[in-house]
Parts: structure tokens; C-alpha cells; sequence
């Protein structure tokens, strides 16, 4: 995630503001005169407890001072007028607009839908289909001839057999016979996905129609999906550096070959992975299902183990080198614990079609809109062939101020309707009639308005709603104040950043560093045979000759600059040039052979540029509240604050 991004979500956590709806106007401190209440505070408060991070942020007086520099800056952004910007209010409608989208909606249908859902993406389905192409809006000839040939080739494939039929038919362009392989829900258009799951296994379905054209489904094969898994690797990189003593494969199987010799997996992990973020953790990943991860090759390997504990070969991805091992395995989660998800898939795709239908009547009902309009012959007399070129425009006569038809509180006439049918001529079919065009027409019409009017007076309707819309728009601005402010400046004043950097040097060092060797093994034995050779000055590869063989690999060997920080090295363990005593670490041994021991230094500029920005970044961002507080008063009410604390303290 872009850093700015992020902190303009941890921003979002602290803005909120709470409109006159609610009844507690206790006051618990004003900034410049202008009132925050205990209610709002209280409500923020409780609201991102689990999201903060730091403990002390969680004591009352810790996050009030959090809150009241919230509070100046949002003072200060509407002093230099950010919320007249037309950028911010582009922002603000747009997002207003996409919010909108979750509060109208049929929730009946909505529910039922994800229900269906999560149905279908607890199975898989095995399946292959034929496709007889036809465009969405082919004449009815082209549609119907479509149809016939998708039922003569269902006829045949019941008895010459579907996949006989489906790879004779195959052109690849007006018929299309495929093997689809394993999908679940949402993976295929509605229509299809809804044909393949009421399809039983062994069937041939009915004929039905997408967007791509006529289509009948084989379905060969059901199954409960793969749920989830939660496995731990060992990973070497395709590219392990100009400093490294073995080819990827060669490394893995090596390591491969130490767990057969009843090395612990989680202790080589820690060890040797190239993934640092899961080494540490002795190679554990985060759980994931089918389609979840990048590389299709590691999850079928990782979905292939059967028993807690079993082990992988070493097999390749595009990242590198692998060996899995399988830790858990659960079914697909619970229909609570997806149910948030689906929700947005089923908005997103073909599904959506029924919610809108759902909520366009819903919308009829609650505004009393009736389906009738005795006016629309009237329109489909107005219009003539010039429609069909695009060029059609209302004739002078045109009753321009005639009620058509009211919604909720706002009339809307003629004129609203007549500049509709000019917009919309490009959407327009030749081969249907001036009463269907204008009947489809109108359908649109009342269905667009009766949306935007509801949306419109959605704040009035729904206090979620608009408390939503008032964190954000506060967030917003917050972030354009960053930005203006702080973030840009601090990226740009090339000059003020060396200065800062000059002035606190004793910050950026590089930590004292060895360039080594450092010889892993369970088997002591085996690490006072590689100290010995090593003080001996034997080369690298020579000791790993006389310590491992072909059959049996008894030491892995790190090679490369490292700090006290490094995997490989033991906590305490001793700088100094030469062979190191054998230290215990992380379940085995370890001795290290140090060519250098690097001393610490001065990082150059550049070399600490990005600590340096976010350094100065914090200390202008501090002494510009310092600022606020002396241009906008802050006057604390100690009685409600000590009210506050015994409430939440509870």
C-alpha cells in the first residue's frame, strides 16, 4: 500500500463527526470557541480501541491529546479553505456516490443471493461446454437460428457422447467446444454458473443464452471444495546473490536431505528460507484456499498433503525453490464468516441485475411511482427513422412544462423525459418499435431517478449513512492538509533534509558487521570437524566435502556480510575475527568462521535519505501542532474529562 494511502486510513481512525442527532451536548473541550462533545469523543474512542496499535494511545488523556491535534488540524485546513477545493469536493461526491451503492439495495434478494452463493462456492464443478456464438443484440432470425443449431447439437451429443461432439464442432469462432476444468462460484458468468450447478452430474443441460451467444453444459463431476490450508515452506530464491555457494536446487535438496535425516523442519526454516517474512516464524504462511495465491503449482502441492506434518519434495515455482509442510487443513469457513465478502462479489457481478429489479420496485412502491404512463404514446408519436440515425431531435411543438409523473416531493415533467430520449438514441436497436423504444425508455428513466432521489435524501433517511459520509469528509481534508503541509514539503526541501541530517548524524550508523561463514547441524560432532578444518584455512567447498556427502548431509553452510540482526547468528554472539566458539540455536549448532569483522559507520545522505525524510517528517509535523495550539486556544472541560475516564476506565 502506498505510504500515504496508509496513513490517510490511520487518519480516517481518528475523524469523526457527529452531527446535531444526538441529545448529550455535554462539552468536553472547544478549539477556538467551536464545541466538541463528550458524545463524539466517547464515540471515537470506543470505535477504534482494537485498532490502535500503540497501548499508550489507549490510555483516555493519551488519546484526547491525539484527538484535540486532530481537531486543530481540521480547524487550520478549513481556515486556508481546503474544503473549497474543487478536487476535494470531486473526491467527496464521488465517494459519497460509491457509499451510496451499499445503503440502496433490496436486502431480501440481496440475502438470498448470497446464500446461493456461498452454496456454490463450497463445491467445485467439473465441466465442458459448446458455445454457438450470437451477438446480445442479433436480430430474431440470427437468435433463433442460433437456437436450433445449439438444440440439434444437444440431440447429438446425447447420443454420440458430449465430448465426441464438442471436439468435432470446435471452430473457434462461431462454435466453440472447451474443456473448462475444475471452477466454483463466481468464476463463470451468472447464467453459466447457475446452468453447470443445477446441472446434475453426468447431465447434458438445456440450452441457454449469455451475452456470448447459445450454450449447453457437461457436467462431469462435483465436488466439496478444497477449503483452506495452512502450511509452512522453505524457500530458496531462483537468485541467492554473487555470494552464494550453491545453485537454488542443489541448496533445497540439501535442506531436503537434512529433514529426511530427522532435522527439525521449523529450525531449517528459521535458518535458511529466503522468504524473511515466513522464516522467522519457522516458515509458517498465512491460511489460504484454492485461487488465493499466485502460483497455482504451490497450492496444488500444498492442498496434496493429506496428514498434519507431512512433508513435500522439493519441487519449483516462479519465485524459487520449495518444500512444503502441511500444518492444518478446515472446509470452506463458515456462511458468517464469508458472508461479508460474498456480499461484495454478488454486487459486482451479473447477480446485481436481480438486486436492482428488486430495489427499482421496491423504490416504485415506497414512492407510489405506478408502472402505467398514459403519456408515452404521446412520445412514441414524436419520434420518426431519424431516431435510428442518432439525428432525431424534440419537434417545437413539444409540451415541454407537462406533468409527467412526481417522486416523493420533486415533479418531474416532460421536458426531463424528452431530453432523455435525445441522450439515449445511441443505445438504440433499428428492428424495434417507436412504443418498445419508448417504453424501455421510460423504464430507465423512472428507475435512474427514482435511484438518484433516494440517494439524494439518503442523509436524511439513514444516520449510519451520514455519519459515514462525515468521518470521510473530514478524513479527506485531513489528508490534503498532510499532504500541502507536511508529506510534500518534507519530499522536496532537498536543503532542509540535509540540514536535519547534519544536525542529528548519531541516528543513522550502519551497526557493527562480520563477513562470514556461518556452519549450521544438529550434530556437534560434525561442527568440531568444520571449526578444525576452518582454522586449518581450508576452502569453503573442501570442508563441505569432508563434512557432507552425496547420502547424507550432516552441515548447511551461510555465507555473506551480517549483522547481530542476521538469521543465522545466535543471540549474544561475539564479534571477533576467526573461528567462534559453537553456540546453541533455534533447536540446532552453530560455529561461525569470520573473515572481517566490519566496525560501525556513518551513513552517507543518501544512504539514509528515507529514514531521514520520515524523521523530518515527525519533527516539523510536532512543532507545526505546536503552532496550531498557540493560533487556535484549546480549553479543556475538566469535569466532563474526569467523567469520561471513570466510564471507560470501567
Amino acid at each position: 500500500m502506498d505510504f500515504k494511502y496508509l496513513l490517510f486510513a490511520l487518519f480516517l481512525a481518528f475523524s469523526l463527526k457527529i452531527e446535531a442527532q444526538s441529545e448529550n451536548k455535554e462539552i468536553l473541550f472547544s478549539v477556538d470557541g467551536e464545541p466538541v462533545y463528550v458524545s463524539e469523543f466517547i464515540r471515537v474512542y470506543n470505535k477504534n480501541l482494537d485498532l490502535v496499535q500503540d497501548e499508550n494511545q489507549k490510555d483516555v488523556d493519551e488519546y484526547l491529546t491525539l484527538f484535540t491535534n486532530y481537531k486543530l488540524k481540521i480547524k487550520e485546513a478549513r481556515a486556508l479553505g481546503l474544503d473549497k477545493k474543487p478536487s476535494y469536493n470531486r473526491e467527496l461526491t464521488n465517494y459519497r456516490k460509491q457509499l451510496a451503492n451499499n445503503y440502496i439495495t433490496d436486502t431480501k434478494v440481496t440475502d438470498a443471493l448470497i446464500e446461493e452463493a456461498y452454496e456454490r462456492v463450497s463445491y467445485d464443478v467439473k465441466a465442458s461446454h459448446i458455445l454457438v456464438k450470437v451477438g446480445a443484440n442479433a436480430s430474431p432470425e440470427d437468435s433463433l437460428a442460433a437456437y436450433n443449431s445449439i438444440v440439434k447439437l444437444r440431440n447429438r451429443a446425447l447420443t454420440e457422447g458430449f465430448d465426441v461432439v464438442r471436439k468435432e464442432v470446435h471452430n473457434g469462432q462461431t462454435i466453440y467446444g472447451e474443456d473448462l476444468g475444475w471452477f466454483s462460484g463466481f468464476k463463470m458468468v451468472y447464467k453459466f454458473e447457475c446452468a453447470a450447478y443445477n446441472t446434475s452430474v453426468g447431465d447434458v443441460s438445456q440450452p441457454f443464452r449469455t451475452q456470448f451467444g447459445y450454450h449447453i453444459v457437461n457436467v462431469i463431476d462435483k465436488r466439496k471444495s478444497r477449503g483452506e490450508v495452512t502450511v509452512a515452506h522453505i524457500m530458496i530464491a531462483n537468485k541467492l546473490g554473487n555470494d552464494a555457494s550453491e545453485n537454488p536446487e542443489e541448496r533445497i535438496q540439501n535442506i531436503y536431505q537434512k529433514l529426511n535425516q530427522g532435522d527439525h523442519f521449523e529450525t531449517l526454516a528459521k535458518q535458511f528460507s529466503d522468504d524473511k517474512n515466513s522464516a522467522a516464524k519457522g516458515g509458517k504462511l498465512t491460511p489460504f484456499s484454492s485461487g488465493q495465491l499466485n502460483s497455482v503449482a504451490f497450492e496444488d502441492v500444498a492442498f496434496g498433503l493429506e496428514n498434519v506434518g507431512d512433508i513435500s519434495e522439493p519441487f519449483q515455482t516462479n519465485y524459487g525453490w520449495h518444500i512444503v509442510k502441511l500444518i492444518n487443513k478446515k472446509p470452506v469457513p463458515p456462511f458468517t464468516d464469508l458472508k461479508p465478502s460474498l456480499e461484495q462479489q454478488v454486487k459486482r457481478d451479473a447477480r446485481s441485475k436481480l438486486i436492482d429489479d428488486a430495489l427499482h420496485q421496491k423504490l416504485r412502491n415506497k414512492y407510489q411511482v405506478g408502472n402505467k404512463q398514459p403519456a408515452l404514446d404521446y412520445f412514441a408519436e414524436l419520434l420518426d427513422d431519424s431516431y435510428f440515425t442518432r439525428s432525431w431531435k424534440l419537434p417545437p411543438t413539444f409540451e415541454a412544462d407537462a406533468s409527467l409523473v412526481k417522486i416523493g416531493e420533486e415533479q418531474l415533467y416532460f421536458r426531463d423525459f424528452g431530453a432523455f430520449l435525445e441522450r439515449n438514441q445511441h443505445n438504440i436497436n433499428s428492428k424495434e418499435s417507436f412504443n418498445t423504444i419508448v417504453s424501455k425508455a421510460y423504464n430507465e428513466f423512472i428507475n435512474s431517478n427514482l435511484v438518484r432521489y433516494q440517494e439524494e435524501h439518503l442523509e436524511n433517511e439513514n444516520e449510519d449513512f451520514a455519519f459515514i459520509v462525515s468521518e470521510y469528509r473530514d478524513g479527506l481534508l485531513l489528508f490534503d492538509l498532510m499532504e500541502t503541509t507536511i508529506w510534500n514539503v518534507a519530499q522536496t526541501d532537498s536543503l532542509a533534509l540535509k540540514d536535519y541530517y547534519e544536525s542529528h548524524k548519531e541516528n543513522y550508523v550502519f551497526p557493527e558487521r562480520i563477513d562470514a561463514v556461518v556452519a549450521s547441524s544438529e550434530n556437534q560432532k560434525a561442527l568440531k570437524k568444520v571449526a578444525k578444518l576452518s582454522e586449518q584455512g581450508l576452502p569453503l567447498e573442501e570442508i563441505k566435502s569432508l563434512v557432507n556427502s552425496n547420502d547424507k548431509i550432516d552441515v548447511l553452510f551461510t555465507v555473506g556480510i551480517m549483522s547481530a540482526e542476521h538469521q543465522a547468528l545466535p543471540e549474544g554472539f561475539e564479534f571477533k575475527k576467526g573461528v567462534s566458539k559453537i553456540y546453541k540455536h533455534h533447536g540446532a549448532y552453530v560455529i561461525a568462521s569470520v573473515k572481517e569483522v566490519l566496525p560501525s559507520k556513518q551513513k552517507t545522505f543518501d544512504d539514509a535519505k528515507g529514514a531521514v525524510i520520515v524523521d523530518y517528517q515527525n519533527d516539523k509535523e510536532q512543532k507545526w501542532l505546536a503552532e496550531l495550539s498557540e493560533k487556535y486556544k484549546v480549553e479543556i472541560n475538566e469535569a466532563s474529562l474526569n467523567k469520561i475516564k471513570s466510564q471507560l476506565n470501567k
